[in-house]
Parts: C-alpha cells; structure tokens; sequence
C-alpha cells in the first residue's frame, strides 16, 4: 500500500457521499443494506480519484455522528471495504483507502505504434497536432540563416540562447510580470525542465504533492526520481481546484514541491480562477512549498474565456513559484524547447546541475523558437493551431455523444484533451479493446496515484471530420467488446463498480 499522503475528515467524506447521484437498481432487485451503499460510496470515490489512494478516512464513530448512521453499520462498511482490498487498518492507528492487489499501477506509457499501424490505427495516445506550417518552414530556414556566428563557437549554452532568454523574459514582462533574463533557463522541452526541478528539489523519499488527476507522463518522471507522490483530488467539472483541499496537504504533509497545471488542465481541461491562483501561492508559501506551475497549454484557448493572470504573476520573484512553459503543445511537439522562470538563484542552481545532464539545448531549435517570437511568426502559428484544435474539438465531441451517449464529459474551454467518464466501463479493458478494433487510447489510471480513475479515458484533440467520426465508432465497438466480456482477463474486471 502507498505510504500515508493525507486525511480526510468525516465532515468532508459526508459531504462527498451524499453528493453522489444514486445509480438505478436492475428490475427486481432489492435497495442494498445502509452498510453496503456506504462500502460501494466510499469504492466509489477513490476509484474516481475523489478520495486520494492511502488517504487516512475517520474514525467509525466520527463519520458514523457525520452521517447519522449507527457505529456498526459503519464498521459493518470498513470490513467490507477491508475484505475487497480497498482499506488498510492498523489497530490503534486508523484506517487508510487503498486499491486490491489485482489493479497494479499502469504500466510506463503507451508502446511506439509498430510500423504496420501506423496507417490502419487511428492513435488518440498522444495530445499534440501536426506541425502548423508554413510556420515550421519558415522557423528553420530562419534559424539557418542566423546559425553562421553561434557555428562559430563551441555552442554549449547551459542556461540557453542569450537572445531567446531575453525574448522570453521581455515576453513576461510585456505581461504585466517584471523579468529579467537571468529569471530564465531555456531547456530540452517541459520535461526536461521538469525533471531538473525535481531532481534539485525533490530527492528520493521528498514528497511532491500533485493534482489528481494529473499529466501521466509527468507523474511517471516523479516515480522514477524516487519522489513520493500525494494526490489531491481535482474537483468534478471544470472547477478545478479545491483550495480546502490543498491547504489540509500542504500543512499536514509539507511537499517539497507541489505540480500544478492551472491553464487547461491535462487531462481535465480545468481553468483555475484568479482567486485559486492567488490562494494557491499563498498556500504553498506558508508551507514552505515550492509550487510548481505548468503552462504549455497556457495559449491554447479555444473559447472567448477571460484568462486569469499567470500564476507567477502572485509571485514575480520567482522565489515560491517556479514556472514551466514550453514551445511543444502551444507550436509543435517535434519543437523540443521548454524554459523554466525562477528566481535567478534557483536559475543558477538548475544551470549548474545541468552539467550532469544534458548538458544544453540545440541550438537550432532555439533560433527558429526565437525567430518566430521576434518576427510576429510565434503568434501567428498559435492562432492557427487554435483554430485547428477547436476544429478538433468540436468534431469529437459530436462523435462521442452520437455513438457514446452514455459517456460523461465537460467541453473545455482550452487545452488539448476531453477526460471522460466512460459509464462504468473498466478504461484499462477499454483500452486493451480498443487496440483490437483499430483506436488506440490512454486508459485513466495513467492519470492517476496507485490505481485510481478505472472508470476514465482520455480523449485528445487530434482528429476531425471523418476521422473523429470513425474514432468513435470503433471506440463504441471496444466498449461492446468489454461490455460482452470479450476482452476481460483475471486481473482487471470489465467493469468497476458494484
């Protein structure tokens, strides 16, 4: 079981239960014992990443008093919760949720497409679009003609381009958020960025505390640097962010480091409000948290929303904000430029640890990124990327709702990618189906800590007209599979509730 990350009260827990939509009986069957609606409640809600995985629930006789239950009918639900994997107990020292031996983590990421697929799967693993062109083009043949003087020298630039680290810098400050270039570091994509953080900040055993859900591949590269990872639970639509919440982890827990990804959350599609944000910094500054705040979807907005400031807008040193932006989801992936802004201390810090690393990024790529923000060419690009994503959007979205009425979802205002509720369809079945009839798809518990969000799938914006249409069909037909049974094995069931 996952150690300890946090606790949630009887008062809360209550809340979350009786805000549950009861689900319809079968004909002819009888309403369940109170104890085991509250056992299925309390499944329900660390299956959908409500409640966090090794999250500490109350005492029996305090949720018990909350929900105006006697005391065996609660502990009547814990040991039947116990029986099925999803509670820990230690005499004396409480009860934790937990997830049954049998829903093992996810496995690293989804495999490259083997040659013989590419042009018969239809791949909606990845959230990212073609190249916008000519934009790309012109970007290169720039970059060329400025490469003559920096192919004069040994091209070794840790802390990044002199020139891009000032357009960069002059771009957060034409904001309204003074920074100099010494705030910034240019590096191999947000991943890359990343990963430095983490690996300065968060040793192995430090605690990170992360959205719930959260970007899968991030959540990896944390694991793989030994972090401990505690999940906040997002809340339902496209609210976000419950401050509650993260103030409870932050105190009792105190991460190192806290990752966030308030601009079109992946895979949610969330916007945090300016409110959350400015409460967020406050939140992570009391703790002593380093808060760190992911934009590469920060320009992809599809809809005529008013954006709030930048996060680090609440904290323009950079001392409790360390900021990540990146040129791949808003430009093109194949562009592997990401930058981090922080104070320039910690900028230094990352700068020198770089040496152990990757040393620097390509040079090449730097000048095309800065040739198309000092040409008017970046702005240009991204407004054709909105408009290609929208497109997108709107086209999926049709499909699922005509061929998976039964699927749940908000329609994001940005961003790059829908999550969806898929009926209480097993998502790890549904991908392993949906393999077999030509679509492939992220299950949710990639998304997740320790084996939450079995009932999601992630749906990304990277394909319109016939192509969403046909997406749909064939993941309507992986659903039949899984439904039928045709695709269920031991070790996931088809479904995950009761």
């Amino acid at each position: 079981m996952a150690q300890w990350t946090s606790t949630v009260g009887a008062a809360q827990l209550a809340r979350q239960l009786r805000a549950q939509q009861p689900r319809p009986l079968p004909p002819g069957s009888r309403k369940p014992p109170a104890y085991r609606a509250l056992a299925d409640g309390v499944r329900l809600l660390v299956l959908e990443g409500r409640v966090p995985v090794a999250a500490r629930l109350p005492a029996e006789r305090e949720l018990a008093l909350a929900l105006s239950l006697s005391r065996t009918t609660v502990a009547a639900a814990y040991e039947a919760l116990r029986t099925e994997g999803f509670l820990a107990s230690r005499r004396g020292a409480g009860s934790w949720t937990a997830v049954p031996a049998g829903n093992p983590l996810p496995a690293r990421g989804l495999e490259p497409l083997p040659p013989e697929a590419l042009g018969s799967m239809i791949d909606l693993g990845c959230a990212s679009l073609p190249a916008p062109e000519p934009w790309l083009t012109r970007a290169v043949q720039g970059a060329l003609e400025e490469l003559p003087p920096y192919a004069h020298t040994h091209g070794d630039y840790p802390a990044g381009l002199p020139d891009l680290r000032r357009m960069i810098a002059d771009r957060y400050t034409g904001q309204g958020i003074p920074t100099m270039p010494e705030q910034i570091m240019v590096t191999t994509g947000a991943m890359g960025a990343i990963d430095a953080i983490c690996h300065l900040f968060a040793g192995r055993g430090e605690r990170i505390a992360v959205e719930s859900p959260s970007y899968a591949n991030i959540l990896q590269l944390m694991r793989e640097t030994g972090a401990r990872l505690v999940p906040v639970a997002m809340e339902e639509g496209l609210g976000g962010w419950d401050m509650n919440r993260w103030r409870q982890v932050l105190r009792d827990t105190a991460p190192r480091l806290a990752y966030v990804v308030a601009d079109f959350h992946n895979p949610t599609g969330a916007l945090a409000d300016e409110q959350r944000r400015r409460a967020l910094v406050e939140a992570a500054r009391s703790a002593g948290t380093v808060l760190v705040v992911d934009e590469t979807m920060n320009e992809l907005r599809l809809d005529p929303v008013d954006m709030p400031r930048r996060v680090c807008a609440f904290d323009p040193a950079g001392s409790t904000v360390v900021t990540v932006g990146s040129a791949s989801k808003a430009f093109w992936a194949g562009m592997r430029i990401g930058w981090v802004r922080a104070a320039p201390d910690v900028i230094r810090s990352l700068v020198a640890a770089r040496a152990y690393a990757d040393m620097g990024t390509p040079v090449l790529e730097q000048l095309a990124i800065n040739w198309l923000m000092r040409t008017g060419g970046w702005e240009e690009a991204v407004a054709l990327r909105r408009d290609q994503a929208r497109v997108n959007r709107d086209a999926l979205v049709r499909a699922v709702r005509r061929d998976l009425p039964e699927w749940e979802f908000e329609v994001p205002h940005g961003g790059l990618t829908l999550w969806v509720r898929t009926g209480g369809i097993s998502g790890s079945r549904l991908a392993v189906a949906g393999e077999r009839v030509g679509v492939r798809v992220p299950s949710g518990p990639r998304f997740g800590v320790d084996g939450a969000f079995e009932g999601y799938v992630r749906l990304p914006f990277t394909v319109a007209g016939p192509v969403a249409d046909e997406a749909a069909v064939r993941l309507a037909a992986a659903a039949d599979l899984v439904v039928s049974g045709a695709s269920a094995g031991a070790e996931t069931p088809r479904t995950f509730v009761a």
